[in-house]
């Protein structure tokens, strides 16, 4: 019979942000193949939003925070690790969802796909760091 080993919740953690950060790699990598939106890129605008200074540096903090998070998840002490990413965790649901109102109002089947396994997969880190098991 094989035995199935209890995954430490710092592992766990780091492998659900690794997987967050390759969906969010793969839905940008997707978008470049809908029609019109390489050009898009090359004018300097995504989705109606004119890229800016400020706005990509705010998107290289987001896209930076999941990378951190694994390095986080492997080195911080529990009562830090387990705040750490709940807030983090919590951030990334409200830009998620407040995407849904910026850019085109009927988004691919695809991006809607990655949209939800992104959610499940916050929604995971929450539960994982909320249930942190503790000594009584």
């Amino acid at each position: 019979m094989l035995v199935d080993p209890k995954t430490n919740v710092k592992t766990k953690l780091a492998v659900f942000w690794i997987a967050l950060m390759f969906l969010y790699i793969y839905n940008d990598i997707l978008s470049l193949y809908q029609p019109g939106h390489v050009a898009e890129l090359a004018e300097g605008y995504s989705q109606g939003m004119r890229f800016t200074q400020p706005i990509l540096f705010g998107a290289a903090i987001l896209m930076a925070l999941p990378g951190l998070m694994v390095l986080l998840c492997v080195t911080l002490k529990a009562r830090a690790n387990r705040l750490a990413n709940i807030i983090v965790g919590i951030f990334h649901i409200f830009v998620l969802v407040g995407t849904q109102f910026i850019g085109e109002q009927d988004a691919w089947f695809y991006w809607r796909l990655y949209e939800l396994l992104e959610l499940i997969l916050l929604l995971l880190i929450i539960r994982s760091a909320w249930k942190w098991p503790s000594t009584k």
